[in-house]
């Protein structure tokens, strides 16, 4: 019963990292991106700032966690969006986070394998 649950979280994170490549969010991942969006991320977190800092840093958390590439230019975009400290305290706790998720994603998972 319990590789059961370890071959269900394995589909369940392959079907995420894959559904987030097939329906197009990699193109978000760059540079170019991030210059061309970046009128509209601001006025996003102007709009709603506390709203725009927990959905980065939710954002932030599953990246991480799911190890997608892409954490580099999400550290950027938060320092260009809320700012040195700010963006430091979203990007410090979130990638903590996110990479604990990701140990225990691992750890669970490859427990008896490794």
């Amino acid at each position: 019963m319990k590789k059961h649950w370890r071959w269900a979280i394995v589909a369940a994170v392959a079907i995420a990292v894959i559904a987030f490549f097939a329906l197009g969010f990699g193109r978000y991942l760059s540079l170019d991106a991030l210059k061309r969006e970046q009128g509209q991320l601001e006025a996003w977190r102007q709009a709603g700032p506390i709203a725009a800092a927990s959905a980065f840093f939710a954002l932030y958390v599953a990246v991480t966690a799911l190890s997608i590439p892409g954490a580099t230019l999400l550290t950027l975009a938060a320092g260009a969006l809320f700012g040195l400290v700010e963006g430091t305290l979203i990007v410090s706790f979130a990638a903590s986070i996110g990479a604990t998720f990701a140990f225990l994603l691992s750890r669970l998972v490859l427990h008896d394998w490794v």
